[in-house]
């Protein structure tokens, strides 16, 4: 098996940690250890044995996990070391050469690279800017057939922000059960609504649904490296022994941690800090958008720290990230990242101050450019 580059992680990994300003980063500021836990929690932590932990993750973090899915047991459930891992593990477990895949774009390109390396046929299936990054779902009929084994999609979606409308999942479900596939849905921004309800699940409503999530994005949590993948029974026992190849098994501090920050205590705390930022830290990215007139146009994001902007210069994308790397110290993703060049994700989740300074570098660049 060959892989092509993943070439977002790549950049990120890169430059990340090295730069004066990331605004890279699709999930809000993180939660400090402080902040998550109680004194009381860290007691106990403090008296965890720092062996291995159960591999599918322990009883207590999967029945925490199972009461976000109603009519779940924490058997339909498999924990990872994050939702990376769950991605991975899902097409390592369904794909063999030459299956017929239709994932969304433009998208978090793990499972793109990963489903070519391991052969199968990849369908792209476009959310269309001009519909407000909605899918046009004729085009979808068009290409789902008999022999589409997975329907792949992120929602809310990475990069632009956007979630599906109840017509628009009716249809993917509608599709799927025409070919028999499975729906994988990475829900890893949900919680993270700018304003109005938690976007719905695609859980319960086909019997061929698989979810991935995580405390990476709404939770802030990204350093705890806890993902999962919630399934039918049969499917998360067929799944399983894949994950003995990888991790084996959670870190147990990440666990716990978890843990903590799924009980009812926690969980809606830390969802309501996430809404916060964004709320806060938005209105500065879209006025600092709209003060570029001509320069940009974008589509105003519902869920996630993020927002995809199309920019009017003669510069691809990633030519245009590498010289805000090295002239203005500042790292955010190209849209050819995400195949859509001259696009641009912008991350919001920082602090405010921070924000603004990133994005008046930013502006210095893309003035010079013009």
């Amino acid at each position: 098996m060959k892989i092509e580059q993943f070439k977002m992680e790549r950049m990120q990994s890169t430059w990340e940690n090295v730069v004066d300003i990331n605004l890279s980063e699709s999930g809000v500021h993180p939660l400090s250890l402080e902040e998550l836990i109680s004194q009381d929690e860290l007691q106990e932590i403090l008296k965890v044995g720092l062996g291995y932990s159960q591999t599918n993750g322990t009883p207590e973090l999967r029945e925490a996990i199972a009461k976000l899915y109603p009519g779940i047991t924490a058997e339909q459930i498999l924990t990872t070391a994050g939702s990376s891992e769950a991605n991975f593990l899902l097409v390592w477990s369904n794909i063999e050469p030459g299956d017929e895949v239709i994932f969304m774009l433009p998208n978090y390109m793990q499972m793109w690279g990963l489903l070519r390396g391991f052969g199968a046929k990849v369908k792209p299936f476009w959310l269309r800017e001009g519909l407000g990054w909605a899918p046009d779902l004729d085009e979808l009929g068009s290409l789902v057939t008999k022999k589409t084994k997975l329907i792949i999609v992120t929602n809310p979606n990475n990069p632009t922000g956007a979630v599906l409308s109840r017509e628009a999942m009716a249809a993917i479900i509608e599709q799927a059960e025409k070919a028999g596939a499975w729906i994988i849905a990475d829900e890893v921004y949900q919680g993270a609504e700018r304003e109005g309800k938690v976007t719905p699940s695609f859980w319960g409503k086909y019997d061929k649904i698989v979810i991935v999530n995580g405390l990476s994005k709404a939770y802030g949590l990204p350093g705890v490296r806890i993902g999962w993948i919630v399934g039918p029974e049969d499917f998360i026992k067929k799944t399983w022994p894949y994950h003995d190849y990888t991790t084996i098994s959670p870190s147990i501090l990440s666990d716990k941690l978890a843990q903590i920050a799924l009980s009812p205590a926690n969980k809606e705390k830390i969802l309501q800090r996430t809404r916060r930022i964004l709320k806060k830290n938005y209105p500065l990215l879209r006025s600092w958008l709209e003060s570029l007139g001509d320069l940009c146009s974008f589509i105003p994001p519902q869920a996630g720290a993020i927002t995809f902007v199309r920019y009017n210069l003669k510069i691809n994308s990633t030519e245009l990230v590498t010289r805000l790397i090295h002239e203005k110290n500042v790292l955010i993703v190209p849209g050819d990242h995400f195949e859509m060049d001259h696009h641009l994700r912008f991350g919001f989740g920082s602090e405010p101050d921070y924000l603004e300074k990133g994005l008046a570098r930013i502006e210095e660049l893309l003035r010079e450019i013009r």
